[in-house]
């Protein structure tokens, strides 16, 4: 099939890649003028590596990413470690796969990279879909250049604000969680003894959390902080803040937090907001994908890995059609809505888990934590079980 994708972000290049590997066509829309990404840190867990793996990239994926040797909780200030779950090799043999960090403009690259192997694909760049039209036999993609292009099907990988979602489902209505989040990438040779340890470690504190990790083999140190806040409108991503007030949101807490702070030559902060798991994604020969389709809140750092999973699981289902798009679109849907849905949920009450004020709560939630990492820390990997052993190039 001729399929056309709105959005060049790591949803679309990723559902690109799987519908090329699988004999379709594609010509892609991105409304920026280059393919790059923020400067940020993403997590890519085992679930979403073993697409790559099928693809036969992720050697591609891996070449500028850091391997981690462990997951760990921690607390905030006094850094008292409450578990720890081994990765590097132990996530390949348990879950089957590798747990990388990487540098949100590396993952776009690679994912770029492994594009141009494939003749079957056209790159728009500056171009967005603006809207569309269909009939029974085909979909036309309305461009905000005026031009119209048509295909078989067409995929809404355009993001947290998707224009495709907006012309299938009206606005919709957001709602902000309570919780700003800071990020900022630093050197780790500024950062001395204080640089975050080669893990994927979770601060927990008193109404708000960090997550520290290392990106680019380890070249760079990767900082995120959630804290709550009162009133906030705007949910951009690159807002500009002050290193006094970031530093002041982290007051006291452990060296390692703050010295990244300190140490940064940008800080942005971004407010979350939430949105409740959509009934439907599909109109017809249009589907959406990725955040365009289930936009989740960052902590199960699972947002990008299930826009990978998507995009295999539609393009076997395109597959199979035997020339019927409507009908793969909504077994795509049907397939993968449950699983979603349910990530979306797991993330959301994962906010409650990091933000414990009382002291009540703090020894409720952390205590038993601190006991099952070493009384029965089989148990603790067990419990991600669900979302890193999954495999959808098996079960698609």
């Amino acid at each position: 099939m001729r399929v056309l994708i709105a959005g060049g972000g790591i949803g679309g290049l990723s559902a690109a890649l799987c519908l090329l590997h699988h004999g379709h066509d594609v010509e892609i829309f991105e409304q920026a003028p280059e393919l790059g990404e923020v400067g940020a840190g993403i997590q890519i867990p085992p679930n979403a590596m073993k697409v790559f793996a099928a693809l036969g990239i992720a050697d591609l994926i891996s070449e500028n990413a850091f391997r981690p040797e462990s997951i760990e909780a921690r607390m905030g200030e006094s850094g008292l470690t409450l578990f720890e779950i081994p990765l590097a090799e132990h996530a390949e043999k348990v879950w089957g796969a590798s747990y990388l960090h990487i540098h949100r403009a590396d993952y776009v690259a690679a994912l770029r990279a492994a594009l141009k192997q494939f003749p079957a694909h056209k790159l728009h760049l500056g171009c967005s879909v603006a809207a569309y039209e269909q009939t029974k036999d085909g979909v036309t993609a309305k461009l905000s250049d005026g031009k119209t292009i048509s295909g078989d099907v067409l995929i809404g990988a355009d993001g947290i604000h998707s224009t495709i979602r907006a012309q299938m489902l009206g606005p919709d209505q957001p709602r902000f969680t309570g919780n700003v989040a800071w990020r900022a990438v630093v050197p780790m040779d500024r950062l001395g003894t204080d640089a975050p340890n080669p893990t994927a470690c979770a601060w927990m504190g008193r109404g708000k959390h960090a997550v520290t990790y290392q990106l680019r083999r380890g070249e760079l140190a990767n900082f995120v902080g959630v804290v709550e806040r009162d009133g906030w409108t705007n949910e951009g991503w690159s807002e500009g803040g002050s290193r006094q007030e970031a530093l002041a949101n982290f007051d006291g807490w452990h060296p390692t937090v703050r010295r990244i702070i300190e140490q940064s030559d940008e800080l942005f902060k971004w407010a979350l907001f939430d949105r409740a798991p959509l009934e439907r994604w599909v109109d017809g020969r249009v589907a959406l994908l990725g955040d365009a389709a289930h936009p989740m809140l960052p902590f199960l750092a699972q947002g990008a890995a299930m826009a990978v999973e998507d995009a295999w699981v539609l393009a076997v289902a395109l597959s199979e059609a035997e020339r019927d798009p409507t009908a793969a679109l909504r077994a795509y849907q049907d397939q993968r809505k449950p699983r979603t849905s349910r990530i979306q949920d797991a993330s959301k009450a994962n906010a409650k888990t990091f933000h414990k004020r009382t002291l009540a709560g703090l020894l409720g939630t952390y205590g038993p934590m601190w006991i099952a990492g070493r009384v029965a820390p089989k148990l603790v990997h067990q419990r991600m079980n669900y979302l890193y052993g999954h495999d959808v190039t098996r079960q698609a």
